[in-house]
């Protein structure tokens, strides 16, 4: 991609522990499948685990050979955590035997450069006259409320065209951070064309100013950054075109079997297909069953073989009150969210005594496939 200059730079080293964590070469032989769309989005609730299957997808994908690149775009970070490695927030390859590349988009930094690239700095659209006109020409100035979502949005753009990769997987933020990143492709749009606009007004006030304001040269290179104000337009409407093309994108709702997971996970499908955006899968995730219930008994086998101890919580339906009870909540809520499961791929994620991490991401993988 030529509008971003950003080379990946060699495999991160684990932390303390490496064998465990996410640079370890000792793998399960599991044939993973991995999905087909080029763009996968995890969503929902927080605190569901949507990090963890974007890990985890990565990795399958990754270890297929697929170039994969994972994408944080919650400003709570944890997919250092979960990889057990540093991610940067510029792409960069997390490992050195599979092709997994991570990024997590640093909202603070990347509102920053928006705003010089576009509104103020040398080389800005505006000319930097935005920095005369106060926040009115300044959209991201104080803080205004989806900044954050904004700058994500403008990383995306870029990630999204990035020919480095075969496969985008993004951890999205929580349910509402979510929909005004979804959203804000119109926000910016409609941004995009009140500067333009904003441009040839002030162009045509200060015209007849002749050289004060700059020469014929200056005029030239205004006019090649307005250009570059509409190419950024123009990869606007390719990411909500993108978005909603079911052949390329693939948005993934994860929820847990509780009654306010559910609930919230039929209004985030709502909005999704208000905003015409396909769902192709729903993740439910810390499910109290057996491994075996929902992975294939060979794969089970190599995920042991392969030393990778995650033991899955199974329901003690005889001596445990506190399991049965639990076990009624997660069957009373699944019977509820039948309607979140009708036309979509259901995948089911058991609750493990360990968190996932690190190699445990090949347990999830498995239980995704």
């Amino acid at each position: 991609m030529d509008d971003i200059d950003v080379e990946p730079v060699d495999a991160v080293e684990p932390t303390e522990g490496g064998e465990e964590r996410a640079g370890s070469t000792v793998e399960p032989e599991i044939e993973y499948a991995t999905p087909s769309p080029e763009y996968v989005l995890y969503g929902g609730k927080g605190g569901v685990g949507k990090t963890t299957m974007a890990a985890a997808t990565g990795l399958a994908g990754a270890a297929q050979g697929t170039r994969t690149l994972v994408v944080s775009t919650d400003p709570a970070h944890s997919l250092s955590d979960v990889y057990d490695v540093e991610v940067p927030s510029e792409p960069t390859r997390l490992r050195d035997d599979v092709p997994l590349y991570g990024v997590e988009i640093d909202p603070d930094e990347a509102v920053d450069e928006a705003e010089t690239a576009v509104f103020s700095g040398e080389g800005s659209p505006l000319g930097g006259l935005a920095e005369g006109l106060g926040e009115e020409a300044d959209p991201l100035a104080g803080g205004m409320p989806g900044a954050d979502e904004a700058a994500a949005v403008q990383q995306l753009l870029y990630l999204l065209d990035d020919e480095r990769f075969d496969r985008v997987v993004v951890d999205t933020a929580p349910t509402g951070h979510t929909l005004r990143l979804l959203e804000l492709p119109d926000v910016m749009d409609s941004m995009v064309g009140r500067l333009l606009r904003l441009r040839e007004r002030l162009d045509g006030m200060l015209g007849g100013l002749g050289g004060l304001f700059g020469d014929d040269d200056e005029d030239v290179n205004k006019e090649e950054r307005m250009d570059d104000l509409r190419a950024v337009s123009e990869r606007i409407e390719r990411l909500r075109t993108t978005l909603r093309d079911p052949a390329r994108t693939d948005f993934r709702v994860v929820m847990v079997p509780e009654t306010m997971s559910v609930a919230e996970s039929e209004r985030l499908l709502a909005r999704l297909s208000e905003h015409e955006i396909p769902v192709g899968t729903v993740v439910v995730n810390r499910v109290m069953e057996d491994l075996a219930d929902v992975v294939d008994p060979a794969d089970v086998e190599a995920l042991r073989a392969a030393d990778v101890d995650l033991e899955a919580v199974s329901p003690d339906l005889d001596d445990c009150a506190f399991c049965q009870r639990r076990w009624s909540v997660q069957q009373s809520a699944l019977g509820r969210a039948q309607e979140v499961f009708r036309n979509h791929e259901v995948r089911r994620v058991p609750l493990f005594a360990d968190e996932p991490r690190g190699r445990g991401l090949w347990v999830v993988a498995a239980c995704l496939a």
